[in-house]
């Protein structure tokens, strides 16, 4: 206390002085009587699962099943007394929101309220069950938990048009009753357990959060995004499967719970194969045909090849014992020529180039390092349409993948055509293009000699889309046709050394060197890229080749062609089945190795890591045994394999809460997403162990627990406040009643759907879009609407889900922004809900369907009003609300009267 003491009469100001003396005070006070205030490896979360049994009770007429035994145990140790079941009417009503988030009919009110009995009421848990709404309705609750955003969020914040096949995964696993282990390994590493649409789109899940896809141009700043993206990534996998904030111990060790620094990082190495982007994904049924088919065409590629090969030497021998009989020809004129020589100016347009990161001239060509040096020129005054890149380069490494040589980008860098190295194939050329829309791996020959020498690259563009690529003067591979694209002036360039971006954002950087490279807005002839090669002379036509085969090499030739042509038909008749893009992990096959970072500066490595989890939580071994440099596909595996190990005691724990936070209003630990200090202690542990080994020994089947919750009479309850009780427990901590809820924000639209008979009960696909898009200055901005329109009747989960643009009515309801996980959601009451549920534009036409709907069932207006009720609240209505009906309806219309019951408590909240 004395060297703090004395710091005090150094601060000037008195009021500086009391409040370091109350923090002093505060800290010697806990410190000295021992208050709990962090976690140890022996906190009980950590600790393995004990068998465990009901407590027997005396009362048994409380007990439905053993759920209930325990909390009447607790109830009795606190003095507390249990409610009533609830009336028939509140049961199935809250049933219906509870597991498939839309209401009940009055028929289905009145055929329960006639046989309330057990067995019915279990008859109508299981159909529900069963329900396709089912998934939709829990899937959404994972879709909170799991910040599934259709936009990438941040500055740009660009639509993600491909992220729905996630939520469709998530909806049909759920009504699959996808054991839970299952579906959790899917989401980790689905793309290596099983390749194709469904493994794709589960593993989405790693990718759905924020993307920064502006991150600056400096070493520091690109990585310290890249770390704040596996930040995201690695909290999410921890608060998620396994409830530990992990993320908190990026910079230093957790300050509550028993996480290092190095631990952390063993589990960003785990994931450090993880990027957002698309992926064009096969379907399952394809993907060993198509594989096969591919490994066939390359097969008999290889033998044609070594035919030419033969038959090539020979007609270049042949040529070489010839007179020559003219001079060489001189090569065809470009557009633009870069000669490297003094600097980067067009010696023939005016497409001058400016040197970035690292790049430099030097002896007459143009040196690049492949970390982020490369070359951008001014904006083309003309629209280019057909055209030819041509370079001459020599490579610093063969095995180097993705490096752009030359291309024509957008002036944003997000439309492109370039000459790739190693784009799709190891060592082989490639033309590169945005999402690889024209880049097709057509063979060509593997690339020996770059490295020892500079060689001649180019690649022409036809109007009609036909792509030809070259190396030294000779056709590369086979010439294939696919979509054309167009350049507009004044928002085109030329780039060398990477294969597109814009000056923040470059990627797919050269490393080698430039010696001269040319720019045509045409598309050449074979024999004019021969003659710009310097090889016009040995440019050897199919026809000399074939003038040196002999009859057996050409009918060989024949039918090998003929074959690898059937082939190449039955691919494209696969492929075109079932090909799809998804926005998901695009994965890096080989991460690198990871280093704890020195108070989580990005460039201040330090100790080495291997990838692993935390060493605190008992049973499975947080070391994965595998090498720091592993491969993305191992680390990934042993995570997944690590989080859902059957002695993981948080595995279990976690979903075991989760589900009795959503159907009792709170969690038996109160925080979802953490059990670590911070949660606290359970209010029921026993009841949570017995849950969670519960879901263990029934196969994870999350159906399961839904059937004890559902079925208990806790569950059943009344929610009627009880005087006494509520002196000793106001927030129903021990569980004596059933706590009332109000609708969500999906649920409450839903319900005004299926009331006013416009729910469109359409399943997956894109999801229905009600806001429009503008692009300024590389953002996208999103601005709501509603209109009459079926796709926009369909149920909320399936609505498109940009971040930071919600619609008025969710947002009211305390719909959560997806920009980061809602393991629960807030619950406020505000003005504001009411005026929305009486001017809101979406209410107002549900209020007009609703109407409509009244009016085709019933002929009167006392009848209409009376199915207004029936409809709106499940329950016929009593003779003053049928009079106070009337009087709105012949005063202000019946579209009023349905206003008024969608503002009601009766229709919003679930007793």
């Amino acid at each position: 206390m004395e060297p703090l003491t004395s710091t005090i009469r150094y601060l000037r100001f008195p009021y500086l002085q009391i409040a370091l003396k109350a923090v002093i005070a505060i800290t010697f006070i806990t410190s000295s009587f021992g208050v709990e205030n962090k976690a140890s490896s022996d906190w009980w979360s950590l600790q393995p699962i004990e068998e465990i049994s009901p407590p027997e009770v005396t009362h048994k007429n409380l007990v439905k099943n053993p759920i209930d035994s325990f909390i009447i145990k607790k109830l009795k140790e606190n003095n507390l007394e249990p409610s009533k079941i609830a009336d028939p009417r509140t049961q199935i009503r809250r049933l219906f929101f509870d597991l498939i988030g839309l209401p009940p009919s009055p028929e289905q009110i009145r055929n329960y309220e006639n046989n309330p009995s057990d067995e019915a009421y279990n008859k109508i848990v299981n159909e529900l069950l069963e329900s396709k709404h089912y998934g939709e309705r829990w899937g959404r609750h994972w879709l909170d938990i799991a910040r599934f955003g259709e936009s990438d969020g941040f500055e740009r914040n660009n639509p993600r048009n491909n992220l729905w096949p996630f939520r469709d995964w998530v909806i049909e696993a759920l009504n699959n009753d996808m054991p839970y282990d299952e579906f959790v390994r899917m989401q980790i590493a689905g793309d290596i357990i099983k390749p194709g649409t469904e493994g794709t789109s589960a593993v989405a899940f790693l990718a759905a959060g924020l993307h920064n896809t502006v991150v600056g141009g400096s070493e520091f700043m690109k990585k310290t995004a890249r770390q704040d993206e596996l930040e995201e990534i690695t909290g999410a996998v921890g608060q998620t499967f396994f409830g530990l904030t992990v993320n908190c111990a990026r910079c230093h060790d957790h300050k509550y719970d028993p996480i290092s620094q190095k631990e952390y990082y063993q589990l960003t190495s785990a994931l450090g194969g993880v990027f957002h982007g698309e992926r064009d994904v096969q379907d399952n049924r394809f993907v060993s045909q198509i594989s096969d088919i591919e490994k066939e065409i390359q097969s008999i590629n290889d033998q044609l090849g070594e035919l030419d090969s033969v038959a090539r030497k020979r007609a270049i021998k042949k040529r070489e014992q010839e007179p020559e009989t003219q001079k060489r020809h001189e090569g065809p004129e470009p557009s633009s020529r870069w000669e490297f020589d003094q600097d980067l100016n067009d010696s023939i347009g005016k497409m001058h180039g400016v040197l970035s990161g690292g790049a430099k001239l030097e002896n007459g060509a143009l040196i690049l390092n492949g970390n982020n040096s490369f070359v951008m020129t001014s904006a083309f005054e003309k629209d280019i349409q057909e055209k030819t890149l041509e370079a001459w380069v020599q490579l610093n490494d063969l095995n180097q993948k993705g490096s752009g040589v030359i291309g024509i980008q957008s002036t944003n860098g997000v439309i492109f055509d370039s000459i790739v190295y190693g784009e799709k194939t190891p060592q082989a050329w490639m033309a590169g293009s945005d999402t690889h829309k024209r880049s097709q791996n057509h063979g060509g020959q593997k690339e020996e000699i770059a490295k020892e020498k500079p060689i001649h690259v180019a690649i022409t563009y036809t109007k009609d889309g036909t792509i030809t690529r070259y190396r030294e003067g000779q056709i590369y591979g086979e010439t294939y046709k696919t979509e054309f694209q167009k350049y507009e002036k004044g928002n085109t360039q030329i780039i060398f050394g990477m294969r597109h971006g814009n000056k923040t954002a470059p990627t797919g950087f050269l490393s080698g060197r430039i010696l001269r490279a040319q720019f045509y807005d045409r598309a050449l002839s074979p024999e004019e890229v021969a003659a710009s090669a310097g090889t016009e002379s040995n440019f050897i036509s199919n026809k000399d080749i074939l003038a040196q085969m002999s009859d057996d090499e050409k009918s060989q030739k024949n039918d090998l062609t003929n074959k690898a042509e059937k082939l190449k038909e039955n691919l494209k008749n696969l492929q075109s089945q079932k090909k799809s893009k998804v926005y998901s992990v695009r994965a890096k096959s080989s991460p690198g190795v990871t280093y704890v970072l020195n108070r989580g500066h990005a460039l201040q490595p330090t100790e080495q890591v291997t990838p692993g989890s935390v060493k605190a939580v008992t049973g499975p071994v947080a070391e994965f045994g595998i090498a720091p440099d592993a491969p993305d596909s191992e680390r990934r595996k042993k995570l997944a394999e690590w989080i859902t190990h059957p002695k993981n005691p948080l595995f279990t724990r976690v979903i075991t809460n989760r589900l009795w936070h959503y159907h009792f209003g709170a969690g038996l630990i109160k925080t979802p997403n953490d059990l670590g200090f911070s949660g606290g202690h359970p209010s029921h542990p026993e009841l949570l162990d017995w849950l969670a080994l519960e879901l263990e020994k029934n196969q994870y089947s999350l159906k399961h627990l839904h059937k004890l919750m559902v079925n208990s009479r806790a569950y059943r309850q009344s929610s009627e406040p009880n005087p006494n009780n509520l002196d000793k427990d106001s927030d129903n901590k021990y569980l004596w009643r059933k706590s009332p809820s109000r609708l969500e924000a999906e649920s409450l639209r839903d319900s005004m759907l299926k009331v006013s008979g416009k729910l469109n009960n359409k399943m997956g696909g894109p999801g229905f879009r009600d806001v429009t898009f503008r692009s300024l200055n590389g953002t996208t901005y999103y601005t709501p609407f509603d209109k009459e329109d079926p796709e926009l009747n369909r149920r909320t989960v399936y609505r498109f889900s940009p971040r930071g643009q919600r619609s008025a009515i969710l947002d009211a309801f305390d719909c959560p922004d997806p920009s980061t996980t809602a393991p629960k959601r807030s619950v406020t009451t505000t003005p504001i809900q009411a005026l929305a549920l009486f001017n809101n534009a979406f209410v107002l036409r549900m209020a007009d369907g609703f109407a409509e709907r009244l009016k085709k069932e019933s002929k009167s207006l006392n009848e209409q009003v009376q199915r207004a009720y029936e409809l709106a609240y499940a329950r016929d209505p009593d003779e003053e609300e049928v009079k106070l009906g009337l009087e709105i309806s012949q005063n202000h219309g019946l579209n009023a009267l349905c206003r008024v019951l969608f503002n009601s408590n009766e229709f919003v909240v679930i007793e």
